[in-house]
């Protein structure tokens, strides 16, 4: 046995390791059944205790239930951490296709665009999306097309045309491998096991994102642009008669525009208790109808406003946000409208003590006084003074040095924070703030917070991006698909295996019972190296488990050949793994190849199908080689009988 001993180390290390990688999955297996257990009852009592709660409600509730069995057990969470990672199709989760928006790209980049370059880039986009072309093409050839030179928009004057569309593609091809980047760092930051992303074609990106269970709030983290800025909001003497012009423009009335509205006692709404009222109808003239009301007045029966003027707020109800929107891109509006200010809303609904809800709509400056690009850090907790959640932001020193400025010149001003459009809070600046630390309130809960915390930290995608295709695969739907796989492992090596042992006798036994390692070797490695196991994964380990055979068939077979020209077993048997080496090695070594290829540029299920199949290939190489040989050896050492059919 002491030739053996090396041999036989490297064996059982393997097995053993094989073990201890794939131990924490078996442990995640068993947390998983006593977690899904106690959630199952949880949900029986809360419906039987609380029969008007939504299905919404209970998942949210077992959601904060399953989140406080993982806080108050860390071992669960280490363990799902070092488990087998499962792929979408196996455990569930969902899929989004994500297109980076050029034209808004373009937009952005654009130097005054004016009608003509909007209806062109509209024209640009809806071709685009029938066709592979990318938009800065076609905008460049409809741009030739009517005689107008890129560098009306872009660049210098003095810059070609080619120079200017070289430059346009860069800066597109740039977006989107940002985006990608960016995109990755969320999701590693939202704690996703095992994501996928893979970018398609010109502008298009594919997220797989395995067991995630808040769909809306990956969807709000995949498409955040993240674009934070500190807008002034201007004051009530200039809001007030912007308000009234449009107005009058809605009522197709020429009226004293210098007359301040808030002298209309319309609604109870006040900043104080957030409440909104039906609009009543005492007015200068007299009173009037509602209705009446409406027709003089169609700005002020939307956009409610506080009756003491203290402030130019107007409170706007959920239902009617819309079309406000709608008036105000109005081109008879937007004439009353300043260009260097614009109307912006709360980033979130609010609600009164009726439950009405609502949004804030402020008066902003359209340039911000400063962006999110010189945020260091950002942090997410709950403001001990209010017991709401909170995001703090770190700037770095020029964004400190700034902000000290900003604050100090707008002493008793208010300041909106603006995150991709929507305003989460608009603080007033009770006096200079240095150091470069501010706050964001305005979040529902915690989760939110924290998710505008990874946003803010990951950094702002160079556009906009749009989700074109979402997918969801349902945890019961992986669930089946896992028995299924299951199954199929376990009846293609019942097969293969009773082939060896009819076919090979004593040999064929041995070769099936390397054909379990060749399977424990492969997950082992998977589990090891944190790999991802799919469907095509499965299947790959079936197809393995009917390649591995193949080595054993080789050697048994040139065994035979070696007994049958009379040599002794123990002289067939180490001719016929030396004879057989060669081919066994081509064979192996070309299917290998291939796999590398498909891993390399394949995609998804393609990649998963690879992966196993080139561990199984390593795995079936050392089973065949290694163990069964050290087996007939030790047998043969022991002068045990050998058979090989």
């Amino acid at each position: 046995m002491k030739e053996f001993r090396f041999r036989l180390i490297i064996i059982v290390a393997a097995i053993v390791l094989s073990i201890y990688l794939l131990y924490p999955t078996y442990l995640d297996f068993q947390n998983s059944s006593d977690i899904k257990e106690t959630l199952e009852l949880k949900r029986l009592q809360l419906v039987k205790e609380n029969p008007d709660l939504t299905k919404t409600q209970i998942n949210n509730l077992l959601r904060t239930t399953e989140d406080s069995i993982l806080a108050a057990n860390p071992d669960i969470v280490k363990n799902k951490e070092k488990r087998v990672k499962l792929g979408l199709d196996l455990q569930g989760g969902m899929r989004v296709v994500l297109e980076v928006n050029t034209g808004k790209l373009l937009e952005k980049l654009a130097k005054n665009p004016d009608e003509t370059f909007r209806a062109i880039l509209t024209e640009a986009q809806k071709e685009s999306d029938k066709t592979d072309e990318s938009v800065v093409d076609i905008v460049a050839r409809k741009f030739s097309e009517r005689g107008i030179r890129l560098s009306r928009y872009f660049g210098t004057i003095r810059d070609e045309d080619s120079q200017i569309l070289s430059s346009l593609s860069d800066n597109a091809e740039d977006a989107v491998s940002r985006a990608v980047e960016i995109i990755r760092n969320r999701v590693d930051q939202y704690g996703v096991s095992e994501p996928s992303l893979q970018r398609q074609g010109s502008r298009r990106i594919i997220v797989e994102l395995p067991g995630i269970a808040r769909e809306e709030e990956a969807k709000k983290l995949l498409q955040g642009t993240a674009l934070l800025e500190f807008r002034i909001v201007r004051e009530a003497d200039f809001t007030f008669p912007i308000m009234q012009k449009i107005d009058d423009v809605l009522a197709g009335k020429v009226l004293d525009t210098t007359k301040v509205v808030s002298e209309d006692k319309r609604t109870e709404t006040t900043p104080t208790d957030t409440s909104i009222a039906a609009a009543d109808t005492t007015t200068p003239e007299g009173e009037l109808s509602e209705e009446e009301f409406r027709k003089q007045h169609p700005f002020f029966s939307i956009a409610l406003l506080d009756p003491q003027g203290r402030s130019a707020d107007a409170y706007v109800k959920v239902e009617d946000k819309n079309k406000l929107e709608l008036i105000l891109n109005r081109p008879d509006v937007q004439k009353v409208i300043p260009n260097n200010v614009e109307f912006k809303f709360q980033a979130r609904s609010q609600s009164d003590a009726e439950g009405n809800q609502f949004f804030v709509m402020y008066l902003v400056n359209k340039e911000p006084e400063l962006t999110g690009g010189v945020i260091t850090d950002a942090t997410a907790n709950i403001d001990p003074n209010t017991s709401a959640p909170i995001v703090s932001m770190t700037m770095n020193s020029e964004g400190a040095t700034e902000w000290a400025r900003i604050t100090g010149a707008n002493v008793n001003k208010r300041i909106a924070i603006m995150l991709d459009g929507g305003i989460f809070s608009a603080p007033v600046v009770k006096g200079k703030i240095p150091g470069g630390r501010s706050q964001i309130e305005g979040m529902a809960d915690l989760n939110e917070a924290k998710l505008l915390e990874i946003v803010l930290k990951a950094g702002a995608l160079p556009a906009p991006v749009d989700i074109i295709e979402e997918r969801s695969v349902g945890p019961s739907l992986g669930e089946d698909s896992i028995n299924s796989g299951f199954i199929s492992v376990l009846l293609g090596y019942i097969v293969v295996g009773l082939f060896m042992i009819l076919y090979y006798k004593q040999a064929g036994s041995i070769a099936s019972v390397a054909l379990i390692f060749t399977v424990l070797f492969t997950l082992g490695i998977l589990a090891g190296f944190s790999a991802t196991l799919t469907l095509p994964g499965i299947a790959g380990i079936i197809l393995t488990i009917g390649m591995s055979v193949d080595s054993n068939v080789l050697i048994y077979e040139r065994i035979r050949e070696e007994l049958a020209t009379g040599k002794t077993i123990k002289a067939s048997i180490d001719n016929g793994f030396k004879l057989a080496n060669s081919a066994i090695i081509d064979s192996n070594l070309t299917t290998f190849i291939t796999g590398i290829i498909l891993y390399q540029f394949g995609t998804g299920p393609v990649q998963g199908f690879a992966l196993t199949l080139m561990i199984g290939i390593a795995a079936s190489l050392f089973s065949a080689l290694v163990i069964a040989r050290l087996v007939l050896n030790i047998m043969i050492s022991k002068n045990i009988p050998v058979n090989v059919g």
